[in-house]
């Protein structure tokens, strides 16, 4: 067996309202709370005490990572909570670890900037997901959008892992269908990559199998309808596992090629990834020299895998790339621009 590590979020808090906890959770850091949220007013925000909010408005940019530094050196911020989807989540990380370091965010953001490794610990952070997608809230890395490279690009480090992930799956309880199914076919995506992964483990394996079962008998059902807690709770575990999978293996080509076209067009990350998995899953299996690991997806998805993924495509009514402005012309930008992404091995 290869050497291999296996890291995650410092703590990790799981079950049906355990958001009340968050506002003692918090406290444990200091008083200056830094809020994160998305574009919606969600009922939860009155009951939260902080010093101030910042609202990410779809996937992060680069200048919202440098507005919310500014904001939170502003407050002196003793804590960064970021209560939201995958891209929220991903902006607080950012914003947690941007507002202690020297350098700007140039010096340490991969592909467009230097990469350089973070030189400070940043600002405690706690993550807390509403939806059930990237698994940000166990991740170490945050993916941001350039829009001057129309590329996305990771700010990456092992001390941006969340201090606290509190994940409670009452929260995507009224998220519209549209987004269950993108975000829940991600977490799908991402368990299945990282289980192939080349850098893939047996812990890593464990929680990509658990998490695979779990889409099967549950992605549909929270689609089809939201107020299903068994289903929803079952998709938050898919999409913690999911998280803590790639932060530890890697991922694919099906998220190499999403962060070129996440850059260019205005898709979002879960819709890109829904839509090219069967077609990349299907492209891989016919490559791969050692099946073993497609055979036991295939047995998994009830003997075909290829299949069963082109049918719930079609069942949870994903959008094709041309609905996002995607013309065959665009092809070979968006296939250089993923092997560039992809020159290292593929984490978000």
């Amino acid at each position: 067996m290869n050497r291999f590590e296996f890291a995650t979020a410092q703590r990790i808090i799981f079950g049906r309202g355990v958001m009340r906890e968050l506002p003692a959770l918090a406290a444990e850091f200091g008083q200056r709370t830094l809020l994160i949220i998305g574009s919606r007013p969600q009922p939860w925000e009155s009951r939260l005490s902080y010093a101030g909010f910042k609202s990410i408005r779809g996937e992060p940019t680069v200048q919202d990572i440098q507005s919310g530094v500014e904001l939170a050196k502003q407050l002196n911020a003793d804590v960064i909570v970021a209560i939201g989807g995958g891209s929220v989540v991903d902006a607080g990380k950012a914003i947690a670890a941007m507002s202690t370091q020297p350098g700007d965010l140039m010096r340490y953001i991969e592909v467009i900037g230097e990469g350089k490794p973070l030189e400070a610990a940043p600002l405690p952070f706690i993550a807390v997901p509403t939806t059930a997608g990237t698994g940000a809230e166990a991740t170490r890395n945050a993916v941001i959008a350039s829009q001057e490279h129309r590329v996305k690009a990771s700010l990456r480090h092992l001390s941006m892992l969340p201090r606290i992930a509190l994940i409670d799956p009452e929260l995507a309880v009224d998220l519209p269908p549209h987004v269950t199914a993108a975000s829940g076919m991600d977490a799908l995506t991402q368990c299945l990559e990282a289980f192939v992964c080349a850098r893939a483990q047996p812990m890593t394996d464990a929680l990509c199998l658990d998490g695979i079962q779990r889409a099967v008998r549950s992605l549909e059902r929270a689609f089809q309808n939201g107020h299903d807690l068994d289903a929803r709770e079952d998709m938050a575990l898919c999409a913690l596992n999911s998280g803590i999978a790639l932060a530890n293996a890697g991922l694919g080509a099906v998220h190499g090629f999403a962060a070129p076209i996440g850059g260019m067009f205005h898709a979002p990350h879960g819709a890109v990834c829904a839509a090219l998995l069967a077609r990349v899953w299907e492209a891989n299996s016919k490559r791969v020299q050692n099946h073993a690991k497609f055979d036991h997806i295939d047995a998994l998805l009830g003997g075909d895998a290829v299949s069963w993924l082109h049918s719930i495509t079609q069942r949870l009514q994903i959008p094709k790339l041309s609905a996002w402005g995607i013309q065959d012309s665009d092809l070979d930008e968006i296939a250089s621009k993923a092997t560039e992404c992809c020159v290292r091995p593929c984490e978000n």
